[in-house]
């Protein structure tokens, strides 16, 4: 499988709502029920209540339940294969998702009406629907942390995007004040449920607070996502007024792979409320119309690359600990704090905070508070991610970042800098294990080949890989001898494997014609294995499974 069958329009119960227009009139509504997640609720569950109700639970991890038969991800609502399975260079991670943009040259004084204040987030904002390009909702710096968060959540869109996740369009803009024209009457109400007047003073107070330039004021805009809002996923369980939705969240490969990227971000605020789940109606003029799907975004990933709290404790744990983590502070009572930890030797690095490669181990990255998909992560799921971050190449991290905006040229460095850094820090953790050759097909020649995305992304020796194959035959994996292997340029690696088949005769699904392929590449012990028939001369090789074992045994 190679597309999700999640993707395909389905019909839930209607149900009417009054018209936002006209409260006397209903409208009908046809799309799952939109979720809230509490504010603090999330937190409180995961790091105490989900624990002690789980103390007894049978249920080990096991490996992923969305993996089809080549160890990948099918594109689905959740996630699509993009970088490694379509041509994308650099200028593909800097568009990112977004294709109408808010203009700064040629808008003029009073045409970017704000209708909305934010309702919550750390991040004060409003959005303005502008004709033409459509709704952005505008956000500034957190005060006393320069440029970063604005420039954060523009590149780390395009990052998890161009790796597969959905993410919104979010790029930095510098504005004039003049641009805005305040809707009359607004209300917002705060995390506290306080509802307050979105007056001139209050739009004053968050342009005041934002950083500038002159006359201009920075700010992200948020491109608005498409279809109708049903708040955010889950990263356990399953919705249960989506029928698309089979596969328990916990369980999802994507879901689960997403904390390598996490760590490679140091992405700590990795939780549901920085999610969204949107109605994708097949009825383009009526987004409350079914048949439709659920599609499932990242959201609001400014937290990244080094996010300071008022509280420097809190700040220099980000990435090593969990806002309240039993284990450290078991751990700190057993030894009476004489353990030495990580964020103790943390040195702040100005803009970016405490993001750095110093003590950046990737299997003890840690989030805010615990994510029920990511404790379920396995060695597989990892490498999986992995695999996906090693064609993110120095230039594809440039063009990302260049994104931010920032107007001190050493950020900028900085952040490429440290971000390749940790990147190769990520990958030769998750590919000294099991196999890291990837993209595996059968070409013209007949040769299975793929692309060893350990040498590609020059993170070991070249001395490191030496290659080999061994060919096994029939329904009972016959040793029979080893097969040729030609390493190329660009990690492309190829097995000529003779054929012992004829053309004709048995049935092409006979296991006669069965053929098992495990390459090695003399770097990792896990070797790759492809499923094969044998078709003949004429026909050729058909690939039918990728597995990655944990070693070279010969298959059973």
């Amino acid at each position: 499988m190679t597309r999700d069958t999640d993707l395909e329009p389905v019909y839930v119960p209607c149900h009417e709502e009054d018209d936002d227009k006209d409260k006397t009139k209903k409208k009908k509504i046809c799309t799952p029920e939109p979720y809230e997640s509490p504010f603090a609720w999330d937190g409180a569950n995961q790091i105490v209540f989900r624990p002690l109700a789980r103390v007894f639970a049978v249920d080990p991890a096991g490996e992923s339940a969305n993996v089809n038969a080549f160890d990948e991800v099918a594109d689905s609502a959740w996630f699509t294969n993009r970088m490694g399975t379509i041509p994308y260079g650099a200028e593909d991670v800097a568009r990112g998702f977004c294709d109408k943009e808010l203009d700064t040259e040629s808008a003029k004084d009073g045409s970017w009406p704000i209708d909305q204040g934010k309702p919550n987030g750390a991040n004060p904002g409003f959005r303005v629907n502008v004709p033409g390009p459509g709704k952005f909702m505008l956000k500034t710096d957190p005060s006393g942390e320069g440029e970063r968060a604005t420039g954060a959540t523009s590149i780390a869109t395009r990052m998890y995007y161009a790796l597969g996740w959905f993410s919104p369009c979010d790029s930095v803009v510098y504005l004039k004040p003049s641009f805005l024209k305040l809707k009359p009457g607004l209300k917002v109400t705060d995390n506290s449920g306080v509802t307050k007047t979105f007056d001139e003073a209050m739009l004053k107070k968050i342009l005041d607070g934002a950083q500038h330039r002159g006359e201009l004021v920075r700010m992200v805009a948020s491109k608005w996502l498409p279809g109708r809002t049903l708040g955010p996923f889950t990263y356990s369980g399953k919705r249960d007024d989506d029928p698309n939705d089979v596969v328990y969240h916990e369980d999802r490969r994507d879901l689960r792979g997403a904390r390598v990227i996490a760590a490679w971000l140091n992405h700590f605020d990795s939780r549901e409320q920085n999610s969204m789940d949107t109605w994708m109606s097949v009825d383009a003029k009526n987004a409350d119309a079914a048949p439709g799907y659920v599609r499932h975004w990242y959201i609001d990933l400014g937290d990244c690359f080094g996010s300071q709290w008022a509280e420097d404790q809190i700040s220099r744990r980000l990435g090593f600990s969990y806002y309240l983590d039993l284990q450290h502070v078991g751990e700190d009572f057993i030894s009476f704090g004489g353990i030495e930890r990580p964020w103790e030797r943390a040195v702040k690095k100005g803009t970016f905070g405490y993001f750095s490669t110093r003590d950046f181990v990737p299997d003890e990255w840690r989030g805010g508070y615990p994510n029920p998909a990511f404790g379920r992560m396995t060695e597989r799921d990892a490498a999986w991610g992995a695999r996906k971050i090693a064609r993110f190449r120095d230039e594809h991290v440039a063009a990302a970042v260049k994104i931010g905006k920032y107007t001190d040229p050493e950020d900028t460095d900085y952040l490429i800098k440290t971000l390749i850094a940790r990147r190769d820090v990520v990958l030769k953790r998750y590919f000294k294990n099991l196999s890291p050759i990837g993209e595996v097909n059968v070409n013209p020649a007949g040769e299975l080949c793929g692309i060893d995305l350990a040498r590609y992304s020059h993170v070991y020796d070249d001395a490191s890989f030496k290659y080999g194959a061994k060919v096994f035959t029939g329904a009972r994996f016959a040793a029979s001898g080893d097969a040729p292997v030609r390493a190329e340029e660009g990690g492309n690696v190829c097995v000529s494997i003779p054929h012992r088949a004829a053309d004709g005769g048995v049935p092409d699904g006979d296991a006669s014609r069965y053929v098992v392929v495990d390459v090695a590449n003399g770097q990792a012990p896990g070797v790759l294995r492809a499923h094969l028939y044998d078709l003949g001369p004429n026909k050729g090789f058909t690939l039918v499974g990728i597995e990655r074992p944990d070693g070279n045994a010969p298959p059973s």
